[in-house]
C-alpha cells in the first residue's frame, strides 16, 4: 500500500486526488494533509474520512479553529511554512503530491525532494521559481519527478521508451482559455466573471486566470524546460480548443507522438500515483467517433503577451523566472479583487521584470528573498495605480 502526503488537500487537484484514494482503498493510504487553512470545515471532514497521521496549515491562525473541529484520535497539527516543510520531510510517505497553488509550494516541495520522497508535481510554480535547484536536488537524491499537469504528463508518456536525444521539439497544447476568440481591443474591459469562465477545465481561480492570460502556458514552457531538459525554442505552444490532445512530442525523423484523452485530471493524477503501472481510472472514456474535428493553431502572441514574457524570463535565467512568477501571482490576485484590469496583469509583470537580476540562483533562501521583494514591489505598483476597480 502506498502512503501519500498531499500538499494542497482542499484545492481542485487535492480533492480529485482524494477521490482516487477513496476509489482504491487497497492501494493508497493518506499519511499527511496540508492546506492553506481557509476552509477549516472541509479539512476537518477530510481528516475524519482519511485519518492522516499529521496535518499542516499554512495559516498558523487556523490551527486552533481546526483543532476544535476534530474528534479523537487527532492528527499531529503543524503550522506555517515550516510546518508544511516538516510535513513533507518528516511524515513517512511513498509519494508526496505537490498541489499547493503558487509559491507557497516551494519550501515543502524542496523538503520532500531532500527527504528522498517520490514527487507527483502539480505545482508548476516551484519549477518556474527554482527549477535548477529542484532538479539538481532530485538528481542528487535519486528522486523521481512525476508530472501531474495534464500537458506534462502527456509529454512524459510520449517520451516513454524513446531516446531523449531523438526529441526534436515538444508541443504543448492549450485550450486558448475564455478569450481565444475575443478581439484584443475588448480585453481591457473584460470582467473577473468573464475570465473565470474556462471553456474546458474546472480549476481554481488563480490557474483559471492564468489560462485566460495564457500565462499558464508560459509557466508550462519553463516547467517543460526543467522537467525534460529542452531549450525554450524547442517547446511550442499550440492552441487546441477541443482539449483532446493533451500534448505531443515530435522526433527528429518527423514522427509526432500524441497523448489523447478526455479532459479529466484524474487520469494524470492516477498515473503519477501508480507509475510505472496503470490502473483503470474511474473517468469517462474517449470516443473519437463523437468528438468531431480536432483543430490546432498558433496562439496570438500580441494579444497574449504573457507567453512572450515567460519565454524572455526563461532565456534570461537567474532571478527572472522568480520575478515573473511572483509578479504574476500578485497581479492575478489584484485582478480577482477588482483592483486592476485584465490587461494590467501583463503590464505589471513586464514592469517587474525590468532590471531583474541576472546570474545563477545559489539557494532556496535567495529564491525566497527575491520572491518576497518582488511581491512587495508589485503590491506598491498596484497601490499606485489610478482608477482602481471597486470591490
Amino acid at each position: 500500500m502506498k502512503r501519500i502526503t498531499l500538499l494542497g488537500a482542499t484545492g481542485s487537484i487535492g480533492l480529485r486526488t482524494l477521490d482516487l484514494v477513496a476509489s482504491f482503498p487497497e492501494e493508497f493510504q493518506v499519511a499527511g494533509l496540508a492546506a492553506r487553512g481557509s476552509n477549516v470545515d472541509l479539512l476537518a471532514d477530510l481528516c475524519r474520512k482519511y485519518s492522516p497521521r499529521a496535518v499542516a496549515l499554512l495559516d498558523a491562525g487556523a490551527v486552533d479553529r481546526r483543532a476544535r473541529r476534530l474528534t479523537a484520535p487527532r492528527p499531529e497539527l503543524l503550522a506555517g511554512p515550516e510546518g508544511l516543510a516538516a510535513l513533507a520531510r518528516d511524515v513517512d510517505a511513498d509519494v508526496v503530491v505537490s498541489a499547493l497553488v503558487g509559491g507557497a509550494g516551494l519550501l515543502p516541495t524542496m523538503a520532500a525532494i531532500q527527504a528522498g520522497r517520490t514527487l507527483a508535481l502539480a505545482n508548476k510554480e516551484t519549477l518556474v521559481m527554482a527549477g535548477s535547484l529542484m532538479t539538481a536536488a532530485a538528481r542528487r537524491r535519486g528522486v523521481k519527478l512525476l508530472p501531474v499537469d495534464s500537458e506534462h504528463s502527456a509529454v512524459f508518456q510520449c517520451l516513454a521508451g524513446h531516446n531523449r536525444g531523438d526529441v526534436h521539439r515538444i508541443l504543448l497544447t492549450a485550450s486558448g482559455g475564455p478569450f481565444r476568440e475575443t478581439p484584443k481591443t475588448r480585453l481591457a474591459s473584460v470582467t473577473v466573471e468573464d475570465a473565470l469562465r474556462h471553456p474546458t477545465w474546472k480549476m481554481g481561480a488563480k490557474i483559471t486566470i492564468d489560462s485566460a492570460t495564457l500565462m499558464n502556458k508560459g509557466l508550462e514552457i519553463i516547467e517543460a524546460h526543467w522537467l525534460f531538459d529542452v531549450a525554450s525554442d524547442r517547446v511550442q505552444v499550440v492552441v487546441h480548443p477541443q482539449s483532446i490532445v493533451h500534448s505531443m512530442v515530435e522526433y527528429v525523423d518527423g514522427s509526432v507522438i500524441a497523448q489523447l484523452g478526455v479532459a479529466d485530471m484524474g487520469v494524470p493524477i492516477l498515473y503519477a500515483l501508480t507509475y510505472p503501472e496503470r490502473r483503470p481510472t474511474p473517468a469517462p472514456r474517449l470516443d473519437l467517433t463523437r468528438v468531431g474535428p480536432l483543430t490546432f493553431y498558433e496562439p496570438d502572441a500580441d494579444k497574449f503577451p504573457c507567453l512572450r514574457l515567460a519565454r524572455a524570463a526563461l532565456e534570461q535565467g537567474g532571478a527572472a523566472p522568480v520575478v515573473l512568477n511572483a509578479a504574476n501571482e500578485i497581479a492575478v490576485a489584484a485582478f480577482l479583487h477588482r483592483r486592476i484590469g485584465f490587461t494590467d496583469i501583463a503590464d505589471l509583470i513586464e514592469r517587474a521584470l525590468v532590471g531583474s537580476r541576472a546570474g545563477e540562483l545559489r539557494s532556496i533562501e535567495e529564491c525566497v528573498a527575491i520572491d518576497a521583494e518582488t511581491r512587495r514591489d508589485v503590491e506598491r505598483l498596484v497601490d499606485a495605480r489610478d482608477g482602481g476597480r471597486p470591490a
